[in-house]
């Protein structure tokens, strides 16, 4: 019965901070946006199996590196606002798709992955999840953020595609983008001040 109540409890953080805006999410509504739910599948899929697999190395005792080694952890936070600036410059950026090409290329399943290891989102979540629901397993854990996770994330993609029938015209696109850049970045400044 206890493990009953701290499984719907740890899926009910899963939902919160994987519905959430972050940076997955909000590259994925400006993925929809620009290139549609279907070639925005590799990129939430590789946000899905990343988060999945940093999770549970984190669960293994990655977390204990970053406790031991603080400035590791300081140097992470650094190098991940860096990468999530690049990101924000190229979302910001994006050429808006003509009929005539294929409008760019979305992030890869293989990107989308190794992003987690940048995201400081995506640490602050695993992290929190194996102190407080550690006690589920490993396995257990990762297998309710995955299967919560994706649907929620998927969310935001589809309604990024939904969201193309107001965004036609190229300078509304470009102010989309250039809005879910800003934001991108504003969703992770609180995280780099702890």
């Amino acid at each position: 019965m206890e493990n009953s109540a701290t499984l719907l409890a740890l899926a009910g953080f899963a939902f919160v901070t994987s519905i959430t805006p972050g940076p997955n999410n909000l590259m994925l509504l400006a993925s929809g946006t620009n290139f549609g739910w279907r070639r925005s599948l590799p990129h939430l899929l590789g946000i899905s199996f990343g988060f999945g697999v940093m999770l549970a190395l984190v669960g293994l005792g990655l977390g204990e590196v970053f406790a031991r080694y603080p400035g590791l952890h300081d140097g992470l936070k650094w190098a991940s606002l860096a990468y999530l600036l690049y990101l924000a410059v190229k979302v910001a950026t994006a050429a808006p798709p003509s009929a005539s090409d294929a409008g760019g290329r979305p992030m890869g399943f293989g990107a989308a992955a190794l992003f987690q290891v940048v995201n400081p989102k995506a640490w602050a979540m695993a992290l929190t999840a194996v102190t407080a629901y550690g006690d589920l397993g490993i396995a257990a854990m990762t297998a309710v953020f995955v299967l919560v996770n994706l649907p929620c994330c998927g969310s935001w993609a589809l309604l990024g595609e939904q969201m193309r029938r107001w965004l036609h015209r190229p300078r509304a696109l470009q102010a989309f983008n250039w809005g879910a850049a800003a934001l991108m970045v504003l969703s992770v400044l609180p995280l780099l001040r702890g």
